[in-house]
């Protein structure tokens, strides 16, 4: 992240530190490790906690995942914040000030762009508005609580090498930098960052309005095809909407009482609008990813068996969200216990928390269990405005003002910089006017026919987006960790306004899922897929969708239900929720090995839901590997290769010669079809490819050349990512072999055409590619040694810009680890095509919930509890995680207390 040269200095003294850690003898070695260690927890003993009313005991296990007993709500959560500070302080002011656009004040000026493209969404503003104005009085003074057991920590480490090791190295860098109290809205403001990279389909309708440039909407549409609702099916049988009611139609019965455009731009004004979108991909592309990189892949899977399908006669509950791998983790395992669960103390709940949030965010409580995945529902919608002066812009043919604001960023070693938000009638931010990329979308995307002028600049572009309204998500938070039933649960799930995301739910004796979420109604002919006019007002949010109109399912007569990112709901439900759903090929295999199971009256066991986890499997494969075997290669070198295809099972293990080969044959078959036809703006950067283009692009009637042309995109966002839309994409296209996407250019510069040209070509091109990467001999090829994935510590440790970045690496970073499965498969350890076979994500953590007992529950986390580099605790999990292995979830008092490592005892202070 930081790049600054003064910050580079500061990596000189990593270098130091290195030799003196491994050395690890003598007086020098002592003072090294010692200095490190001096930021560790003390897990042992007593420490006295300001504003306490009574003693909180803490009890971690070997793995150093804490359970906190404490006799009041507020005690149990300023524990929290406290014990949570003991590990992830750091972590913690990073993401606070990411959040509020002020990376600059500790990194420098490298992060002025970053933190303007923030300011100008205004996520700190949106949290502070919902702190003031819509959170319960209770969810308050439990935030208040948790940001006094921070600060309480943070009176005892005010910074430098006692608070963590990174900070030792700032203060090189920033000596003058000192954390500042932490204050509840810098808890809140984390769910802005969540919701942002969940945030749906912002990504797709950049690049729809990108490739608008070059292709007709017929053959976008190509590129983004309609969901195979018949194949893959949907999360539940799709209902009616009566009035505002959502009625079930998959057998489900809650208990008694339960609560674009078509047309196309000038030629002028196109290339105006391309550069505007590229301008605001590129600045999306800087902003950190906490979660993973926004939008694009981002999964999860979830499922939940009946108790009469468990070999336990109680409900199995299975979950593991894909994100952007890192260190540390962004979970951190807690359980929180009142010691008597009463008006006084309400929660007896463990999971998975966010460091910096009060609350468990996913896991149980002594009554339920739920899991999480992502909806994907279109909740930001981008809005093309004609800019006619400093303040001004066009609706409905007249001209309204900006809300305008000042924004002062101050930059560690540097001048202050002052920026200006420009922001629309309706809230919505111009964000190209701090984004290369946006700009891009204002300048190509399509306007319609009815479209004032558009400038040489392009249109600006507006980001209206249901996250920037002050919710109640954090009140949603504390009413799931208390829920005692369904009527609670779905109580939680009207307030959880963003993200939006697919809740499954389970107790003693009943399954269930919610869609939650605010979820914008669009005004006419808007559906999402292109910008808007902004201009009309017609095309304006109307609102959003009534909760009792949201999709629900409650005991569906099949007995399970499972969420991998599939459509929720047909055509045929009365609002749009999305145009741009995951394509279901995760949901299929899930739900196909439920079937099997259960076939002949069968069982599911908790050993059952860990192994579906774990599948492999790439699914087109099945279709094809067929093909390729089909195809007639002549040169013995490439039929060596493609014979390694002969009686794969389709398995993407770590070991697998005929995985590494199958993928990058894939690779290749998407870079020839596609990548050779699409904008340099959607291909990644020093990725140059033979490509056809018109000699006076001004021209459409102009001759064409082969030319070679290098991609701009960030590797990590490039396309054909290779993801699930693109299995859709080849599937359809692979039953039309004269298809044009099959044209492709030749090592020799001769344009070919036909898929089996296309297919000995993709052959002849990965023989080659991983001979390179690998060797030339193919009984030594492995999937791992291509598939590798390198845990980053997020802040420090991912640039590479300095000499000393490799020292930094090695000090905070773990890995690389070759890893099985893939994109499209259940164990989901996803890369893009377009860049390369690196792990860009990650089934961040895998958890199984077992109703019958508790303490049989299993989880594991990516990295560990810590985030000190040297802890026993940072990365002791992803071993274990590699192997498919999961921890014993111990939740009881006895089970807690027999696995009990370490003892602390928070006192009044």
């Amino acid at each position: 992240m930081p790049r600054s040269k003064k910050f580079r200095r500061a990596r000189l003294i990593v270098i130091v530190l290195v030799v003196l850690l491994v050395a690890g003898a003598g007086y020098g070695g002592y003072r090294g490790v010692a200095a490190v260690r001096a930021s560790f927890p003390e897990v042992d003993g007593s420490v006295k906690v300001a504003g306490l009313s009574a003693p909180v005991d803490v009890k971690r296990d070997a793995n150093g995942i804490p359970q906190l007993y404490a006799d009041t709500s507020e005690d149990l959560f300023r524990a929290q914040g406290y014990v949570q500070a003991q590990d992830r302080f750091w972590e913690m002011d990073v993401r606070r000030h990411i959040t509020a656009g002020r990376l600059s004040e500790m990194f420098g000026d490298s992060q002025v762009e970053t933190d303007s493209f923030i300011r100008t969404m205004g996520w700190r503003d949106v949290a502070q508005k919902e702190f003031d104005s819509q959170l319960s009085p209770e969810t308050k003074k439990y935030l208040q609580a948790y940001a006094e057991g921070v600060n309480a920590w943070l009176g005892e480490h005010p910074g430098g090498a006692s608070a963590s090791l990174e900070y030792a190295l700032l203060g090189v860098a920033n000596g003058d930098y000192k954390p500042e109290q932490w204050t509840p809205v810098d808890s809140v403001s984390w769910l802005k960052a969540m919701a942002w990279n969940l945030s749906g389909n912002l990504q797709e309708e950049i690049d729809r309005s990108l490739l608008a440039q070059d292709f007709s909407p017929e053959k976008i549409a190509e590129l983004y095809p309609e969901y195979p609702y018949a194949r893959n099916g949907t999360i539940v049988k799709t209902g009616t909407v009566a009035g505002e009611t959502y009625r079930p139609a998959d057998g489900s019965a809650p208990p008694a009482g339960a609560a674009g455009g078509t047309g196309a731009a000038t030629a002028q004004g196109a290339a105006a609008t391309k550069a505007m979108l590229k301008d605001v991909t590129d600045r999306i592309d800087a902003m950190p990813q906490l979660l993973g990189r926004q939008g694009q892949g981002i999964g999860s899977n979830s499922w939940v068996v009946a108790g009469t399908h468990t070999t336990t006669g109680k409900p199995l509950l299975a979950n593991d969200p894909h994100l952007g791998p890192g260190l540390p983790s962004v979970w951190y395992q807690m359980g929180l216990h009142c010691r008597t669960v009463s008006a006084a103390c309400q929660y007896d709940v463990s999971g998975f928390t966010f460091a910096g949030m009060p609350g468990v965010m996913i896991g149980h409580n002594k009554d339920i269990a739920w899991g999480f995945t992502n909806l994907g529902a279109d909740v930001t919608d981008l809005y093309l405005e004609k800019v006619t002066g400093p303040d001004t812009y066009l609706v409905d043919g007249k001209e309204v003002k900006f809300n305008l604001r000042k924004e002062t960023i101050k930059v560690a070693g540097g001048e202050d910089r002052t920026i200006t938000v420009r922001t629309t009638q309706t809230g919505a931010p111009l964000i190209s006017d701090q984004s290369t990329e946006q700009q891009n979308v204002g300048k190509y995307a399509p306007n319609g026919t009815s479209a004032p002028d558009r400038s040489t600049t392009g249109y600006g572009v507006a980001l209206q987006w249901t996250a920037l309204d002050p919710g109640k998500t954090m009140d949603a938070v504390f009413t799931l960790d208390r829920a005692k039933g369904w009527d609670d649960f779905r109580a939680a799930a009207k307030d959880f306004a963003v993200p939006a995301q697919n809740l499954i739910y389970a107790d003693a004796k009943n399954i269930g899922y919610q869609a939650p979420g605010t979820i914008p109604v669009r005004g006419k002919g808007g559906d999402g897929s292109y910008p808007a006019p902004g201009w009309d007002s017609a095309y304006q949010w109307k609102g959003s969708i009534p909760f009792t109109a949201l999709p629900y399912s409650f005991n569906p007569a099949v007995g399970y239900i499972v969420t991998a990112n599939q459509a929720v709901v047909d055509p045929s439900y009365k609002y749009l929720l999305t145009k741009d759903w995951e394509y279901g090929t995760r949901a299929k295999e899930i739900t196909e090995q439920i079937d099997a199971k259960l076939k002949n009256n069968g069982k599911i066991s908790p050993d059952d839901m860990q192994g579906m986890q774990l599948d492999n499997t790439s699914v087109l494969a099945r279709t094809l590997v067929p093909l390729l075997l089909k195809v007639q290669i002549d040169d013995p070198y490439v039929r060596e290769a493609q014979d390694l295809l002969k009686d794969w099972n389709y398995h993407q293990d770590a070991d697998s010669a005929a995985a590494a080969y199958y993928n990058g044959v894939w690779r290749q078959v998407l870079s020839l079809s596609f990548g050779q036809k699409f904008p340099a703006d959607l291909r990644a950067e020093d990725n140059c490819l033979l490509v056809r283009r018109q000699t006076d692009p001004t021209k459409p009637d102009s001759s064409t050349q082969i030319v070679t042309e290098c991609g701009t995109r960030d590797p990590g966002k490039a396309q054909p990512d290779g993801g699930d839309r693109w299995t859709e994409v080849v599937r359809q296209q692979l039953e039309k072999p004269d298809s044009g996407w099959w044209t492709y250019i030749d090592s020799q510069h001769h344009e070919q055409k036909g898929l089996d040209n296309l297919l000995a070509e993709a052959m002849k091109n990965a023989r080659q590619d991983l001979t390179a990467l690998l060797s030339k001999d193919v009984s030594t090829w492995s999937w791992g040694r291509l598939h590798k994935l390198t845990l980053r510590e997020q802040t420090m440790g991912s640039d590479d810009s300095s000499l000393a970045s490799g020292a930094v690496q090695r000090l905070l970073n773990r890995g690389p680890y070759r890893l099985s499965g893939g994109s499209g498969a259940v164990d989901a350890a996803g890369w893009n095509a377009a860049a390369g076979y690196e792990v860009d994500w990650i089934p961040s953590m895998r958890m199984v919930v077992d109703l019958s007992d508790f303490d049989a529950s299993r989880w594991i986390n990516v990295g560990g509890a810590s985030g000190h580099a040297f802890h026993p605790n940072y990365n002791d999990q992803t071993d274990l995680w590699l192997k498919g292995k999961l921890l014993t979830w111990s939740y009881s008092p006895d089970a807690v207390e027999k696995s009990a490592k370490n003892k602390l005892v928070l006192t009044t202070g």
